[in-house]
């Protein structure tokens, strides 16, 4: 189902001035904590669009930033590593991982940053206290070769960097579980080296050859994660891939690395795959349903539309210039595995999916997300202009927020000092926010 807009969403040329512009009785009671890209200030904002608390960084954050149920606050920012020179030339770079009090306290601080490898994009709280993160690696151009890659896809500089997901313990700063990408490679060029095959008969398989962006070496360019406690599974948005991928965390290290193991008996391979069959070559251009996508998460347990996934579809400049957001429903199996039909997964389309009225005047090329509501609504960025929407689920328009505060970006593209990474927004009741002293 298509919904359109029901008030016109303004486009990124004409966004409104900052602040609230609409707020009705069937807009989600909350808080929205956001913070502007690469900024020193992180927001709490109320349905009346006040900013009700603040929390000051001595570092600039970077991307993403969430609430604890204690009420700290974690958030990542940059941190300087040998590889950061070459990293810093491409969105997203992260590497610090912090752990602020409701008061403002620093009480944890964790670098995953070195000579070969950088977190980026995205961290995920779990239930059990440990975080997820995204991280880069790099790949020599010996070892990318060796493994399948055609030299015409060599990016430039000569490394590619293909995204691992690490799992930190901050009571000892462990890594208590790794999957990384490389390990489950697929590649139709050369018999005689690695993992070569008919790349549309290995879909759990990741094409060495599928390069969309020729971006540095940034391959994937994961850039969101999301985290399912009921499957035990991980859900990633692959920007440069147009999809998102589902990986099984049920695992041992050494499965993960691996193919067999696991609840899914899968190991690390991918459990899921969607948004462009052609990067698994079981379809075309034709056939694309993502275009360089952001923020894919489940619903919650309880929520309306549950166990489905929402995501950021944020569109192309050349084949598809405007965004939506769309709801899947995976073709999950009892045994938590996924099922294809024919060569493809499904499914053939989202279930719902919102839009403005004419498409292209909401338009967000990059960053940006989506979080289903408790009540069945929406809140969505438009996070190049800073702009949130809250829209019912036949697409109504109920709260319409502008960001007038400013990071460290200069007004450069797409981009400006308005621009913020991701909003979520968290009820009055969450269990950061019971017994604070919020005004009303």
């Amino acid at each position: 189902m298509t919904l359109q807009a029901q008030s016109e969403a303004p486009s990124t040329e004409d966004t409104p001035k900052s602040g609230l512009s609409l707020s009705t009785e069937n807009a989600f009671e909350g808080y929205t904590l956001y913070a502007p890209l690469i900024g020193s200030t992180a927001y709490l904002l109320d349905i009346n669009g006040e900013i009700v608390k603040t929390w000051e960084f001595n570092t600039p954050t970077a991307q993403a930033l969430y609430l604890l149920d204690n009420g700290n606050l974690l958030y990542q920012s940059n941190a300087e590593s040998k590889m950061l020179e070459q990293f810093g030339q491409v969105g997203g770079v992260a590497g610090s991982i912090k752990e602020y009090t409701w008061d403002g306290e620093l009480v944890w601080s964790f670098d995953y940053a070195g000579d070969t490898y950088q977190q980026h994009h995205d961290i995920e709280p779990m239930p059990n206290g440990n975080i997820l993160l995204i991280a880069w690696e790099v790949v020599s151009e010996e070892e990318a070769l060796a493994a399948g890659m055609r030299p015409d896809q060599l990016p430039d500089g000569d490394t590619l960097w293909p995204d691992h997901v690490v799992e930190i313990d901050p009571q000892t700063n462990e890594i208590v579980w790794k999957w990384r990408a490389w390990d489950h490679l697929i590649q139709d060029y050369d018999p005689d080296l690695p993992n070569y095959g008919v790349v549309s008969e290995y879909p759990e398989r990741i094409d060495i050859n599928y390069n969309d962006q020729r971006v540095l070496g940034d391959w994937q360019h994961s850039n969101s994660i999301d985290y399912n406690p009921e499957l035990d599974q991980i859900v990633l948005s692959v920007r440069h891939f147009s999809e998102i991928w589902i990986i099984d965390h049920s695992t041992t290290m050494e499965e993960a690395a691996g193919s067999t193991g696991g609840r899914s008996g899968m190991g690390g391979d991918l459990l899921y795959r969607w948004g462009n069959p052609a990067a698994y070559q079981a379809g075309t251009k034709a056939d694309q349903q993502l275009f360089y996508q952001h923020d894919a998460n489940w619903i919650p347990e309880g929520y309306p539309g549950a166990g489905n996934i929402t995501i950021f579809n944020n569109g192309d400049d050349n084949a598809r210039p405007y965004s939506t957001v769309i709801e899947i429903t995976p073709p999950l199996t009892e045994a938590g595995t996924y099922e294809r039909d024919g060569a493809v997964y499904g499914p053939e389309a989202p279930i719902w999916e919102f839009a403005a009225d004419p498409p292209e005047r909401f338009y967000a090329p990059f960053i940006s997300g989506a979080q289903r509501l408790p009540n069945g609504n929406t809140l969505i960025l438009n996070g190049n202009a800073g702009h949130f929407l809250e829209v019912s689920a036949d697409g109504e328009i109920l709260w319409d927020y502008v960001n007038g505060f400013e990071g460290s970006l200069p007004e450069t593209g797409y981009f400006g000092p308005t621009s913020v990474f991701r909003a979520y927004r968290y009820p009055a009741d969450h269990p950061a926010l019971v017994g604070r002293d919020l005004p009303e």
